[in-house]
C-alpha cells in the first residue's frame, strides 16, 4: 500500500494568498473610488443657499438628492 503525504506548509503558498489578497484589495477600492458619489456632495455643498433653491434643493436634502437613483426615503 503506498501512502501520499501533502505539504500544505509550502513557502509559496502565503506569498500567492497574499498576492490574492491585495489583487483583490485593489479591486476593492477601484470600485468603490469609482461609485463613490463624495465629489458629487461637496460640489453641491460648495454651491450658494441661492443656487441650491435654484435648483429645487436644500442643504439638507443634498445626500438624498445625489443618493435618489439608490435609497428611496
Amino acid at each position: 500500500m503506498t501512502t501520499t503525504t501533502t505539504n500544505l506548509s509550502s513557502p509559496r503558498l502565503p506569498a500567492k494568498l497574499d498576492a490574492i489578497l491585495k489583487w483583490l484589495s485593489r479591486g476593492t477600492e477601484a470600485y468603490i473610488e469609482k461609485h463613490s458619489r463624495r465629489a458629487e456632495i461637496e460640489a453641491l455643498e460648495a454651491k450658494s443657499d441661492a443656487e441650491l433653491a435654484r435648483m429645487g434643493l436644500t442643504r439638507d436634502r443634498i445626500v438624498h438628492h445625489v443618493f435618489s437613483d439608490r435609497i428611496w426615503f
